[in-house]
Formats: structure tokens, sequence, C-alpha cells
């Protein structure tokens, strides 16, 4: 049995994280266009690229973190070695120097982005595996992946509740200088939650092959988990489907409801609902199976957002509650996802021979990231065919954020209840592999 108390300490982790990863999908965008003044297409495509780097990082951390031995485990020194630079690339993506010209202001912010995204991969991916090697067991994997987004979705909320006023009280007025010292605050608490995640864990489950199989075998090995590979294609499309709406929600506030002063409470309220969605997450999977509590938190989700389209723009209350009940639905079925990671990587142990934590961890994150960087793309690519300008209204232009903002992650909802049709490994199946394994009692 895992404490509460190492829940916790494994939780305050993920607050850390999403200081960056929702301050990324939350105000990134925005930032960039309406602050440093950057093209909406050009913002899109420079997510996109980035991506590219993450198809070589992600899986050499990976297996660098397995193949990582200390007397604190493979995982856990990474939050302690990396916390300060993760703090320092965080304040650096959310500078501009106003001295640069635009192009000289794109090519900054390119590679600030670029920076922040390889610290993201080197902190997260070993901290995500660490999740993996808290225990075997799989309800209570649950509880701790529910103990993480709670947490999780703290930090969302912080941002959420925060961040924009940071912005105004430390700018004074200077947008610029506000992003840069309230992002300097959020680093600085978050370098000491990544600290004291380091302090207050275990890591129970370590690496059975004495000798690390070379990283062609490993990889070889992840695509022969077919399991692994159906999570991959879950991530892509969900993250993409979050992403586009969590982008254009600021943009939605402003423009379809006409409200920019209530955007705190917007994006708020849907944080709140993931905080007591990621709370339910452990008592649902206790009573219904978790493969179809996922399938059916997806439709329920797409329903929501198909329902969003068709209300009028001056049904504020309306919106706002079914923004709260879009987190609700779709964070409930967060903690129920990473479960399954941990799970796939005892099936691919069962399946080649190896046990490959952090490489298992490693490749979904990166589809993940995809899936933020598709769906960041995205909506800076569908702004500029809307032929956004920032701070100018245009009635074409909120009925294309407006659609954008409902039918895009109901599209891609569906598509993953689809997709986890191939997905095989329920309650019965992992509790044969974790016994060939030996896993049991640990």
């Amino acid at each position: 049995m895992v404490s509460a108390k190492e829940k916790i300490a494994y939780g305050l982790g993920d607050t850390a994280s999403n200081f960056i990863f929702q301050t990324v999908m939350l105000f990134l965008t925005f930032y960039y266009t309406d602050v440093v003044g950057l093209s909406p297409a050009a913002v899109g495509s420079m997510f996109l690229i980035v991506r590219v780097f993450d198809a070589v990082t992600d899986p050499l951390m990976g297996s660098l973190a397995d193949r990582t031995k200390t007397k604190w485990g493979s995982y856990r020194p990474y939050l302690l070695w990396l916390a300060l630079p993760f703090a320092l690339c965080s304040v650096l993506a959310f500078t501009s120097p106003e001295w640069l010209t635009e192009e000289g202001k794109l090519y900054y912010a390119f590679i600030t982005y670029t920076l922040l995204m390889v610290m993201y991969t080197a902190i997260n991916i070993p901290y995500s595996a660490l999740g993996g090697v808290l225990t075997a067991d799989a309800s209570e994997r649950v509880s701790v992946q529910s103990y993480r987004f709670v947490f999780a979705m703290g930090g969302g909320l912080l941002v959420t509740s925060f961040m924009l006023p940071l912005v105004s009280y430390l700018g004074q007025g200077d947008d610029a200088l506000g992003y840069q010292r309230a992002m300097l605050v959020m680093s600085v608490v978050g370098m000491v939650l990544f600290v004291l995640c380091f302090a207050g864990t275990k890591e129970r489950i370590s690496v059975t092959q004495e000798t690390p199989a070379p990283i062609k075998a490993q990889l070889t090995s992840i695509w022969q988990n077919d399991q692994c590979r159906v999570l991959c294609l879950v991530a892509v499309v969900l993250l993409t489907g979050m992403v586009l709406r969590n982008t254009l929600a600021l943009y939605y506030v402003k423009y379809v409801l006409q409200r920019p002063d209530d955007a705190t409470l917007f994006v708020t309220a849907g944080m709140i609902g993931s905080i007591i969605g990621c709370a339910l997450a452990n008592p649902v999977a206790k009573r219904v199976s978790k493969i179809k509590a996922y399938t059916f938190l997806q439709i329920a989700s797409a329903a929501i957002c198909i329902i969003n389209y068709f209300i009028p723009s001056q049904a504020w209350l309306l919106a706002i509650s079914l923004h709260f009940m879009w987190g609700l639905l779709l964070q409930m079925a967060t903690p129920l996802l990473w479960s399954k990671i941990a799970d796939v990587v005892d099936y691919g142990e069962i399946k080649t021979g190896l046990r490959m934590t952090g490489l298992t961890y490693s490749t979904v994150v990166f589809f993940i990231k995809v899936g933020l960087a598709l769906g960041g793309a995205l909506a800076g690519w569908l702004l500029a065919t809307m032929g956004y300008q920032a701070d100018s209204y245009d009635a074409v232009v909120a009925n294309g954020i407006v659609a954008v903002f409902c039918l895009g992650p109901a599209i891609a909802s569906i598509c993953v209840a689809i997709i986890m049709r191939w997905y095989t490994l329920d309650e019965h199946k992992v509790a044969s592999i974790q016994q060939k394994l030996g896993l049991a009692a640990q």
C-alpha cells in the first residue's frame, strides 16, 4: 500500500509540471499573438516544428531514465537535478526582449520554447515513470494517479485563477513584463514542489534485467506492444481536441461571449470541474470497468461540447456551466488513462521479456505532446485562416472560433471512444499478467 502522504508528495510533482503545462495550453498562444505580436500562423507552425525534436528527445530520455541507477532509484533523481533548469527555461519562454525585431522575436520564441519543451521532457518523463514503480497493485495505481491529477489540476487552478491577475498586478500595465514576473513566481514555487516530490516518494519496482537492452531492441519491443500503440493513438487524438478547446477558451470568452473581463472566471470554472473529476476517478474505477468508464466519459464529454455549440452567445451562465461539466467529465478519465500505462508496462514485459517503464511512459508522453502541438498548431492556423486580428471583432471570426472551440474536441473524444475498442487489458487480464510476473505482492 502507498500511504496518502506519499500519494500527496507524488501529486505535488504534477502541481509543479502543470504550472507550465496549463500555462502553455491556456496562455502561450495568446501571449505570443496579443502580447508579443507574432502572427497566429507562425505560432502554429512553431508549435508543430518543435515536436520534431521530441521525436528524438522523448525516447532517449525514457531510455536514459531506465538505465539510471542511483541510491535514490532510477526516476526520482531527475526531479532534484532538473528543478532549477526547468524553472529558468520557463521564465525565458515568457520573456520577449523589446529591442528585438519582429523576426528576432520569432526566432527568440522558437529557441526558448524549444528549450522549455526539452526541459519539460527531461523532468516530466522520469516523473511520469515514477508513478509506474510506486506500486504494482492495479487499484492502487488508479488511486495514485487520481491523487496525482487532483494535484495537477490544483496547479492548473492556480494558473487559471492567478495568472492574469498576477500579470496585471506585477506588470502594472506592461503585459510583457507581467507575464515574465508571473512565470518567475510560479517557477520558484514549482521548483520547491519538485524537491518535495523527490523527498516524499519511494521506488518499489525495479528493472529485472541486469544489463539494459540496446536502444534499438527497446524501441522494437515498444513497437511490438500493441496495447501501447493503442494508448499512443488515444493520447494524440485526445490532446489535440483538448488543447484546441483550452487554447481557444480566451478567444471564445473575448470574441464570442464578449466578456473579456470574465476570462479568468471561465477558465477557472473548467479547472474546478477538472479537479472534481480527477477526485471521482478512483471511486468510479472501483465500481465500473476502467475501459467501459473511460469510453463512456469520452462520449459524455463530446455530448457536452456539441450542446455548447448550439447555445446563444448571450447565455453566459450556461456556457460557463458546460465548460465546468466538460472539465469534470474529461478529466475524470485522465487518471484511468495513466493507470493503463502502468498496466501496459507489465503487458510489455510478459510479451517481450523487457521491462521498460521509462521508455513506455516517454513513448506515450511523446504522443501526448504531439497532440499538444497539433492542437496548438491547428488553433493558430485556423485563427489565421479565419482572418483573426488581435483586438478586432469580426462576426465570421467569432463563428469560426465557436465552431472549433466546441466541435473540435467533440470529434476528438468520439474518435477516442472508437479507438478504445482495441484496448483489451481489463482487470482480469492485468491480474493474470502480474501473477505471472510475481508483482502481485508489491
